[in-house]
């Protein structure tokens, strides 16, 4: 890939992802998702109604479970903090 001066450009990975995408990277309905979220059993971070994964989570849990060879619980990478900032 390169830009229009020629130079050659490194695709940036995301931070984050939609509930969609999650969904799609692990082989599951968003809806099971959103569901998992809202039970407190999956990480996310919701700004003004709009649910993201941060990319690190995904990436963190996947490791673990190669690294330990076995089932991670993803209930254990949710920090459920309630109020307002300020």
């Amino acid at each position: 890939m390169s830009d229009l001066r020629g130079t050659e450009t490194v695709p940036v990975a995301p931070r984050f992802y939609s509930v969609a995408k999650v969904a799609e990277l692990l082989g599951m309905s968003p809806m099971t998702v959103y569901r998992a979220i809202a039970a407190g059993e999956f990480p996310a971070v919701r700004i003004r109604g709009r649910l993201i994964v941060p990319a690190k989570a995904i990436e963190a849990i996947a490791d673990l479970a190669i690294a330990e060879q076995t089932v991670v619980d993803a209930s254990g990478w949710v920090s459920v903090q309630h109020g307002s900032a300020g």
